[in-house]
């Protein structure tokens, strides 16, 4: 480990090379704060400085707590839940009524698919895309997750049998708490979690208009200029808690402590876990197993329009970076350079391999429906294949193979391989190749339904630029350009949505009759998949 000086030059760094408004950083070492940094303003306009008391939302690292709230609760109920009778079947009952029945009735869904993002379950936040949102509407727990819920009839792949980020499975987990004790989410977390940290001025703030002041988030860049981002969103479970980085260090210093106890419920969700068929799955309980150059790690991320934050644990190193940006730069891999530094583990150098040059272009994943881009990367011997939420950098081990972090892929001719052993899915897909007849197809255009999810979408356009509208019980949301890929497969682009971050691509696929004519389509992105529209 780093001496105290080299420590603090490494966290010097991170404020020039991820620029923004502002930041704090933390390190921590078997239960011990060894440094910290605080870097910029929480209000530019202000001149407000940020500290180490200034409360930032933490977003999607909420739900480690969550699952940490419903451990504690199986462990030592409330004396009214023990009064009811078995507490397990408490929990399994109010899971049944809050789902639908096509969910729960011998789908073979449990809670712990929920907790370990297997549940097969379309995100909410992606789908609110379909239902005319636009990125600065309100969306309220109380009013629009209700018929969220009545909405979400079926998965997108059977629970248990994969990984895919679902917030409708923490939301769930939540208001299944509240039903089983009878009390607020924010009441219990309080309570039960956050005091017992240590953590006190964290608090659960569903409400995103209202975070605490005198924070706020930022959108842009130096290039584009910083202004101020607009959230009119709730949310409860899957995200909620706002924090200081004082808060953060003291809940990582009590993971330290628990993570020292093999009876705590920290260290026995640290332990591996499986899909159905027997593969290891790195997500259990509200947080990610993440193999960094052979050291093991567990920890999550978070945003929220303008937020950025994580945490990640070096378990048997006994080391933990905190880190909370109120812009969004890139706040995984400032994390990771500073664990990759004190930790004495330089970026791994390869010989660059030229690729074939079949790689570039688009390709369409028979099975999932979804589009996958590959195109040149930033250096030498290096891909990015847009797929997932986000373009993701393989390296070229030959010049028909390559490897990232969690996948490998591989071309052979026309047809492209991906094994995501994160999602534990094997990818093949088929080069997409462009007509210009399915181009400037005129019979695209029209009115489309999908009763499962009531939903609808306009097409209008010509000569090849298409535009896109979606309907739905949130409103009517923004029309959207189309982009061809070829055959009758199109991206409608989701670069901002409610959530970040923001759904991104979803892939269009046009279907025919017989004769040629324009029926309907499948719609999805790596969030939502395999949802199907009829023209009307």
């Amino acid at each position: 480990m780093a001496d105290q000086e080299t420590v603090q030059k490494i966290l010097d760094d991170i404020p020039l090379r991820y620029r923004g408004p502002g930041g704090a950083i933390a390190v921590v070492r078997h239960g011990e704060l060894i440094a910290q940094r605080v870097w910029g303003y929480a209000d530019v306009d202000q001149r407000v400085h940020l500290s180490p008391e200034t409360q930032m939302p933490i977003c999607s690292i909420t739900k480690q707590f969550v699952c940490a709230l419903l451990l504690d609760l199986k462990h030592n109920p409330t004396p009214e839940m023990a009064a009811k009778g078995d507490i397990e079947s408490r929990f399994d009952e109010k899971f049944r009524e809050l789902l639908r029945p096509e969910l729960t009735n011998g789908t073979g869904l449990t809670i712990d698919h929920l907790c370990d993002m297997q549940s097969g379950l379309r995100d909410y936040w992606a789908m609110t895309a379909l239902w005319g949102t636009k990125p600065e509407d309100e969306f309220l727990v109380e009013r629009d997750c209700p018929p969220m819920l009545e909405r979400t009839k079926s998965f997108h792949f059977k629970p248990g049998t994969e990984y895919s980020y679902c917030n409708v499975n923490f939301h769930a987990l939540a208001r299944i708490i509240e039903r089983v004790t009878g009390e607020s989410l924010g009441k219990l977390l309080a309570k039960r979690i956050l005091k017992p940290a240590g953590m006190h001025t964290a608090f659960l703030c569903p409400d995103n208009s209202r975070l605490p002041p005198p924070c706020l988030g930022y959108e842009g860049t130096e290039e584009t200029g910083f202004i101020p981002a607009v959230n009119r969103m709730q949310w409860s479970g899957d995200a909620g808690l706002a924090a200081s980085l004082t808060d953060m260090i003291a809940w990582e210093k009590h993971l330290h402590h628990l993570f020292a106890d093999p009876q705590s419920w920290y260290h026995q969700v640290s332990r591996p876990i499986t899909y159905a068929d027997g593969t290891h799955a790195p997500y259990h309980y509200g947080l990610s197993h993440v193999d960094f150059d052979g050291v093991d790690t567990l920890g999550h991320s978070g945003a929220l329009r303008g937020y950025r934050s994580h945490r990640r644990h070096a378990l048997q190193e006994g080391l933990s970076v905190v880190m909370l940006f109120n812009h969004e730069g890139d706040v995984v891999s400032a994390a990771k350079d500073v664990m990759r530094a004190l930790l004495h583990k330089p970026k791994l150098e390869y010989a660059p391999v030229d690729p074939s040059p079949i790689w570039i272009g688009s390709f369409l994943d028979k099975e999932t429906q979804l589009s996958i881009t590959v195109s040149k990367g930033p250096a030498t011997g290096e891909l990015v294949i847009a797929y997932s939420g986000h373009p993701e950098i393989i390296r070229l081990t030959d010049p028909s193979h390559g490897e990232a972090p969690g996948m490998s892929a591989s071309v052979d001719g026309d047809v492209l391989r991906i094994h995501r052993t994160m999602d534990n899915r094997k990818l093949e897909a088929r080069r997409l190749v462009p007509r210009d007849s399915s181009f400037r197809d005129s019979s695209l255009q029209g009115d489309y339904k999908c009763t499962e999810i009531d939903s609808a979408f306009h097409c209008w356009g010509d000569a090849g630029m298409l535009y896109g509208e979606f309907d739905g019980y949130l409103g009517q949301g923004t029309a959207t350009s189309m982009k061809y890929l070829g055959d009758d497969v199109w991206i409608l682009a989701c670069p901002r949505g409610l959530d970040a971050p923001a759904p991104g691509d979803w892939t269009v696929v046009f279907h025919r009759d017989e004769s040629g004519s324009i029926t309907g389509f499948t719609i999805g992105c790596w969030l939502a998949r395999g949802l199907d529209f009829v023209k009307v």
